[in-house]
């Protein structure tokens, strides 16, 4: 990350979570960056994408220009809409969902071999228009990095996810347009390594590669997460 030429200031770190979590989950991320730089967390309501992406943009209106907008998971999906906006000057995918024009999460989870472990294993059928996972498989492939307590917690306290947001479409692929990098999770089993890094070739660069299988990318291998503090290429 470079500062911006027109006033020597840092640029401003927008993170973006993801499905069945709220923003909380980035808290050991914010901790490292906030001496550094003005830290923002967008708050969800993960009911559909179209209002994953008001809730990013207002958050995104409250900032001045450049802004690094951050995406875990389904919260990579969240950013490729949401990073259209002027203010976003590069987008970083931790263990996120890349997709393109007219692609879906539930496209790209339709891509995942069925010999690997991936989400489509403890995703549940919908009740009343949410999803939830299989509280039972969640601390394994959801937070695989916790210890069993917190993956208790983790699995209890989820957050319903609407299915709307896992089928509503990409209309525009910031990606395309905007700088971008990715952090591959070598150990994930909700997004598979082979699938994540097909996903990624092409699109962003996957500049930084973490042993880690937590989903919950804060609470797992925190010293690992520092590289998030050095800068980015250009």
């Amino acid at each position: 990350m470079s500062t911006n030429p027109q006033d020597g200031s840092w640029p401003t770190v927008v993170l973006v979570h993801g499905a069945w979590a709220d923003g909380s989950g980035w808290q050991g991320v914010y901790n490292l960056l906030k001496d550094d730089y003005t830290v923002r967390v967008v708050q969800n309501p993960t009911l559909s994408l179209e209002g994953d992406v008001a809730a990013t943009k207002m958050i995104l209106d409250q900032q001045s220009e450049p802004v690094i907008l951050v995406g875990h998971s389904y919260g990579g999906v969240v950013i490729t809409e949401a990073g259209n906006d002027p203010k976003v000057a590069a987008l970083v995918y931790i263990a996120g969902f890349v997709p393109d024009q007219g692609e879906t999460e539930e496209t790209l989870i339709g891509t995942f071999p069925s010999d690997v472990p991936n989400a489509g294993d403890l995703i549940l059928p919908p009740q009343d228009g949410f999803l939830l996972l299989d509280r039972e498989k969640f601390p394994e492939s959801f937070a695989g990095d916790l210890s069993a307590d917190e993956g208790a917690f983790m699995a209890d306290s989820q957050v319903p996810w609407g299915v709307e947001a896992l089928t509503s479409t990409v209309s525009e692929a910031a990606w395309r347009s905007k700088p971008s990098w990715y952090l591959v999770s070598t150990d994930d089993r909700m997004i598979p390594r082979p699938p994540s890094a097909r996903c990624v070739s092409g699109r962003v660069r996957p500049s930084r590669r973490l042993r880690a299988a937590t989903r919950s990318t804060c609470r797992g291998r925190m010293s690992s997460l520092r590289s998030l503090k050095r800068p980015l290429p250009r």
